[in-house]
């Protein structure tokens, strides 16, 4: 997982966000599928992130070790979500909406796939939603 700072060319607005890698990065833009939080233009940069120095005790075998924690946790969630959400797969803003409005008191639980607009509508809507960094199965 790497974390950019990200530049919006149209409004300059400033914000982070998590890619499985750089590569991942340079396809999603590709894809136009990034898009900015504030004025959803799909022009966006990445930028170098400032190094964390707030602990200088912080040793290379720490980090190692932080990092596999991280991914440690991150997987953990991810197996509570599979065995207690419904994959709903790239029909996620879907299923929500049908959730929420049907004001069913059978809520069931979901997880799938969403654009940022898609998030962003969906939180407009009242609709609670959260996204979290997803690490796939075929990954080191």
């Amino acid at each position: 997982m790497i974390k950019y700072l990200l530049n919006c060319k149209i409004c300059k607005f400033e914000f982070e966000s998590w890619f499985s890698s750089s590569k991942e990065f340079d396809k999603l833009k590709k894809l136009k599928l990034l898009s900015c939080q504030k004025c959803d233009s799909k022009k966006i940069d990445k930028s170098l992130m400032k190094p964390n120095l707030a602990n200088t005790n912080f040793k290379i075998g720490n980090k190692r070790n932080y990092n596999q924690n991280i991914k440690k946790k991150i997987k953990e969630y991810q197996k509570f979500i599979k065995q207690n959400f419904e994959y709903v797969g790239d029909n996620f803003a879907y299923e929500a909406r049908s959730i929420h409005y049907k004001k069913s008191k059978n809520k069931k639980n979901i997880y799938g796939k969403a654009s940022a607009s898609d998030v962003r509508e969906l939180r407009d809507e009242g609709i609670e939603t959260s996204t979290i960094p997803w690490i796939e199965d075929k990954e080191n």
